[in-house]
């Protein structure tokens, strides 16, 4: 039995990685069917709100088959929110923007990380933290750099979406480890609702719009999304459990090569010199974040 044992922890990280690697997997390509879904007349939040009603309804029947029966906290509230407007920022953002230049803004979530793992996990940065800081800030300034645009700031609201986006990422991910008395499958659940409810509050400020349009296959395509919603949510909360919040960040930047290969072969999308040096400063501060985590402490934090 003991023997067992050892082995189930020792195969525990991997899978945790593993999870995580999945998940990276899987947001590097999910732009493509929202932009095959806007181009057959569906808006990004109305895509965004079908997708998640699906992951939603699928949540409730596993919560349902699971007996999971938990009191909510604010803490799963904010785990909620935060995923919610991650989820709707990235979905914009990838649609309306250049997909790696929205991403690299997005994966400024190692400096955003450091200064929330602070505030609300009480972890100094010290020396490797402010080393996160200034790596991010740097890629950023070298990608966004501009002359004739003076501060290097996003460009346009795509990039912003992105930028706050990865703002959000950092603060679930950070909030995931702060609440490990809620099970993934009721936090899950909380990021579908929360999800779907700005999807529509957002969607009530578009123009009308009819879904006379849509095919067969765009309504599969939207079944198809609101499952692998479902599926990568759960195992990316087994993910983010077992593996500290700036470890996990390493590990979700395998996103940035998936999503650059996808929009090349899909979007036609390139990347000048500039970007990649950027990208490449980010990448690193990301590494550096990871290496803190690891050598971190592992204290579980409770409401």
């Amino acid at each position: 039995m003991a023997a067992q044992e050892a082995a189930h922890y020792r195969l525990r990280p991997r899978a945790a990685v593993t999870s995580l690697v999945a998940g990276a997997t899987v947001w590097g390509l999910i732009w493509y069917p929202y932009r095959v879904l806007e181009a057959a007349g569906l808006s990004g939040l109305r895509a965004t709100a079908l997708t998640y009603v699906v992951a939603l309804a699928l949540g409730v029947l596993v919560l349902a088959s699971r007996r999971v029966c938990e009191r909510p906290s604010w803490w799963l509230l904010a785990v909620g929110v935060s995923a919610a407007g991650c989820n709707v920022g990235y979905v914009l953002g990838m649609l309306h923007g250049e997909v790696m230049r929205v991403l690299l803004l997005f994966y400024l979530a190692p400096l955003w990380t450091v200064l929330l793992a602070r505030l609300l996990l009480g972890e100094r940065a010290g020396r490797g933290g402010a080393m996160v800081i200034a790596l991010a800030v740097a890629g950023a300034m070298v990608m966004l750099w501009q002359p004739r645009l003076g501060l290097p700031l996003p460009e346009n609201m795509a990039e912003w979406l992105g930028l706050g986006a990865g703002f959000l990422f950092a603060m679930q991910n950070v909030l995931i480890r702060r609440t490990p008395q809620h099970s993934i499958e009721l936090k899950s659940t909380a990021v579908f609702f929360c999800t779907l409810t700005l999807a529509l509050v957002a969607t009530a400020f578009e123009p009308p719009a009819s879904l006379a349009g849509l095919e067969t296959m765009h309504w599969l395509l939207v079944l198809l999304v609101g499952v692998v919603l479902l599926a990568i949510n759960l195992v990316v909360q087994f993910g983010l459990t077992h593996v500290s919040a700036n470890r996990a960040i390493i590990i979700f930047m395998f996103e940035l090569a998936v999503a650059a290969v996808s929009a090349w072969l899909l979007a036609g999308e390139t990347m000048g010199l500039k970007e990649w040096l950027g990208g490449a400063m980010i990448v690193a501060a990301s590494a550096v974040s990871a290496r803190q985590g690891a050598s971190g402490s592992t204290e579980r934090y409770r409401a």
